[in-house]
Protein backbone atom coordinates (compact mmCIF):
# COMPACT_ATOMS: atom_id res chain seq x y z
CA UNK A 1 0.00 0.00 0.00
CA UNK A 2 1.47 3.37 -0.98
CA UNK A 3 1.83 6.37 1.34
CA UNK A 4 -1.11 8.25 -0.21
CA UNK A 5 -3.51 5.36 0.30
CA UNK A 6 -2.30 4.90 3.90
CA UNK A 7 -2.85 8.61 4.55
CA UNK A 8 -6.41 8.53 3.16
CA UNK A 9 -7.34 5.40 5.12
CA UNK A 10 -5.87 6.78 8.37
CA UNK A 11 -7.59 10.11 7.79
CA UNK A 12 -10.99 8.50 7.20
CA UNK A 13 -10.64 6.16 10.17
CA UNK A 14 -9.61 8.96 12.52
CA UNK A 15 -12.22 11.40 11.23
CA UNK A 16 -15.03 8.87 11.58
CA UNK A 17 -13.77 7.95 15.06
CA UNK A 18 -13.51 11.56 16.32
CA UNK A 19 -16.71 12.78 14.68
CA UNK A 20 -18.64 9.63 15.56
CA UNK A 21 -17.50 9.78 19.18
CA UNK A 22 -18.75 13.36 19.54
CA UNK A 23 -22.09 12.59 17.88
CA UNK A 24 -22.47 9.46 20.01
CA UNK A 25 -21.54 11.28 23.20
CA UNK A 26 -24.05 14.04 22.47
CA UNK A 27 -26.62 11.27 22.08
CA UNK A 28 -25.93 9.63 25.43
CA UNK A 29 -25.81 12.88 27.45
CA UNK A 30 -29.04 14.24 25.94
CA UNK A 31 -32.28 13.03 27.57
CA UNK A 32 -34.27 10.70 25.35
CA UNK A 33 -33.01 7.66 23.49
CA UNK A 34 -29.92 6.02 24.97
CA UNK A 35 -29.48 8.50 27.83
CA UNK A 36 -26.87 7.85 30.53
CA UNK A 37 -27.57 10.21 33.46
CA UNK A 38 -24.22 9.56 35.19
CA UNK A 39 -22.26 10.75 32.14
CA UNK A 40 -24.59 13.73 31.72
CA UNK A 41 -24.13 14.80 35.34
CA UNK A 42 -20.41 14.05 35.81
CA UNK A 43 -18.63 13.75 32.45
CA UNK A 44 -20.53 16.00 30.05
CA UNK A 45 -17.67 17.70 28.22
CA UNK A 46 -20.17 18.93 25.60
CA UNK A 47 -22.04 20.99 28.22
CA UNK A 48 -18.75 22.26 29.66
CA UNK A 49 -17.58 23.24 26.16
CA UNK A 50 -20.84 25.07 25.44
CA UNK A 51 -20.81 26.78 28.84
CA UNK A 52 -17.22 27.92 28.36
CA UNK A 53 -18.03 29.52 24.99
CA UNK A 54 -21.10 31.28 26.38
CA UNK A 55 -19.47 32.49 29.60
CA UNK A 56 -16.27 33.76 27.91
CA UNK A 57 -18.26 35.52 25.16
CA UNK A 58 -20.53 37.07 27.81
CA UNK A 59 -17.56 38.25 29.87
CA UNK A 60 -15.88 39.78 26.80
CA UNK A 61 -19.10 41.60 25.85
CA UNK A 62 -19.55 42.85 29.41
CA UNK A 63 -15.97 44.18 29.43
CA UNK A 64 -16.86 46.03 26.20
CA UNK A 65 -19.74 47.67 28.09
CA UNK A 66 -22.73 45.62 26.92
CA UNK A 67 -25.47 44.22 29.15
CA UNK A 68 -25.64 40.48 28.59
CA UNK A 69 -28.03 37.77 29.69
CA UNK A 70 -27.31 34.08 29.33
CA UNK A 71 -28.86 30.68 29.82
CA UNK A 72 -27.21 27.27 29.59
CA UNK A 73 -27.59 27.36 25.81
CA UNK A 74 -27.99 31.00 24.79
CA UNK A 75 -26.63 34.52 25.02
CA UNK A 76 -28.49 37.80 24.43
CA UNK A 77 -27.09 41.34 24.34
CA UNK A 78 -29.52 44.02 25.46
CA UNK A 79 -30.52 46.23 22.52
CA UNK A 80 -28.88 43.85 20.07
CA UNK A 81 -29.29 40.26 18.98
CA UNK A 82 -28.20 37.00 20.51
CA UNK A 83 -27.71 33.36 19.70
CA UNK A 84 -28.68 29.89 20.77
CA UNK A 85 -25.59 27.68 20.84
CA UNK A 86 -26.66 24.41 19.23
CA UNK A 87 -24.34 21.41 19.09
CA UNK A 88 -23.27 21.98 15.47
CA UNK A 89 -21.94 25.45 16.43
CA UNK A 90 -19.36 23.97 18.81
CA UNK A 91 -17.01 23.13 15.95
CA UNK A 92 -16.53 19.43 16.65
CA UNK A 93 -16.94 18.61 12.94
CA UNK A 94 -14.22 20.92 11.70
CA UNK A 95 -12.02 20.03 14.67
CA UNK A 96 -12.47 16.32 13.93
CA UNK A 97 -11.50 16.89 10.29
CA UNK A 98 -8.48 19.03 11.19
CA UNK A 99 -7.32 16.56 13.86
CA UNK A 100 -7.68 13.58 11.55
CA UNK A 101 -5.77 15.33 8.77
CA UNK A 102 -2.95 16.49 11.05
CA UNK A 103 -2.50 13.16 12.82
CA UNK A 104 -2.63 11.21 9.55
CA UNK A 105 -0.17 13.32 7.61
CA UNK A 106 3.30 11.76 7.27
CA UNK A 107 5.38 14.30 9.18
CA UNK A 108 7.37 13.89 12.40
CA UNK A 109 5.15 13.43 15.46
CA UNK A 110 6.45 16.60 17.14
CA UNK A 111 5.49 18.67 14.10
CA UNK A 112 2.05 17.04 13.94
CA UNK A 113 1.31 17.57 17.65
CA UNK A 114 2.49 21.19 17.61
CA UNK A 115 0.41 21.93 14.50
CA UNK A 116 -2.57 20.06 15.96
CA UNK A 117 -2.60 21.96 19.25
CA UNK A 118 -2.01 25.31 17.56
CA UNK A 119 -4.71 24.66 14.95
CA UNK A 120 -7.29 23.53 17.49
CA UNK A 121 -6.59 26.61 19.58
CA UNK A 122 -7.04 28.85 16.51
CA UNK A 123 -10.35 27.13 15.68
CA UNK A 124 -11.58 27.63 19.25
CA UNK A 125 -10.53 31.30 19.31
CA UNK A 126 -12.09 32.07 15.91
CA UNK A 127 -15.31 30.39 17.00
CA UNK A 128 -15.28 32.42 20.22
CA UNK A 129 -14.79 35.62 18.19
CA UNK A 130 -17.87 34.64 16.19
CA UNK A 131 -19.86 34.26 19.41
CA UNK A 132 -18.74 37.71 20.55
CA UNK A 133 -19.50 39.45 17.24
CA UNK A 134 -22.67 37.57 16.32
CA UNK A 135 -25.02 39.17 18.86
CA UNK A 136 -23.72 42.63 17.98
CA UNK A 137 -24.02 42.47 14.20
CA UNK A 138 -26.30 39.57 13.23
CA UNK A 139 -29.44 40.46 11.32
CA UNK A 140 -31.47 37.42 10.21
CA UNK A 141 -33.03 39.43 7.36
CA UNK A 142 -29.62 40.00 5.74
CA UNK A 143 -28.08 37.04 3.94
CA UNK A 144 -25.29 36.71 1.43
CA UNK A 145 -26.24 34.42 -1.45
CA UNK A 146 -28.89 32.82 0.82
CA UNK A 147 -26.18 31.76 3.30
CA UNK A 148 -26.56 32.30 7.02
CA UNK A 149 -23.83 33.26 9.48
CA UNK A 150 -23.03 29.60 10.20
CA UNK A 151 -22.36 28.84 6.52
CA UNK A 152 -20.31 32.01 6.04
CA UNK A 153 -18.23 31.29 9.15
CA UNK A 154 -17.58 27.72 8.00
CA UNK A 155 -16.44 28.87 4.55
CA UNK A 156 -14.10 31.49 6.02
CA UNK A 157 -12.72 29.04 8.58
CA UNK A 158 -12.15 26.32 5.96
CA UNK A 159 -10.34 28.81 3.70
CA UNK A 160 -8.09 29.87 6.59
CA UNK A 161 -7.43 26.25 7.61
CA UNK A 162 -6.73 25.12 4.04
CA UNK A 163 -4.21 27.95 3.59
CA UNK A 164 -2.49 27.16 6.89
CA UNK A 165 -2.52 23.41 6.16
CA UNK A 166 -1.08 24.02 2.67
CA UNK A 167 1.75 26.05 4.21
CA UNK A 168 2.40 23.37 6.87
CA UNK A 169 2.36 20.51 4.36
CA UNK A 170 4.86 22.31 2.12
CA UNK A 171 7.41 23.27 4.80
Amino acid sequence: MNEGTRFILRFLLLFLTFYGFNIGYIGIVSPGGLYIPFLDEHCNYIAIWRNLYISVAAKALEIMGYTVSTTEISLKVQGHSGFRLVYSCLGYGIMSCFSAFTLSFPKPIRSRLTFLLTGLLVILILNLCRFILLPLFYNPQVTIFSANHHDIFNVVLYIILLAVMYKWVNT
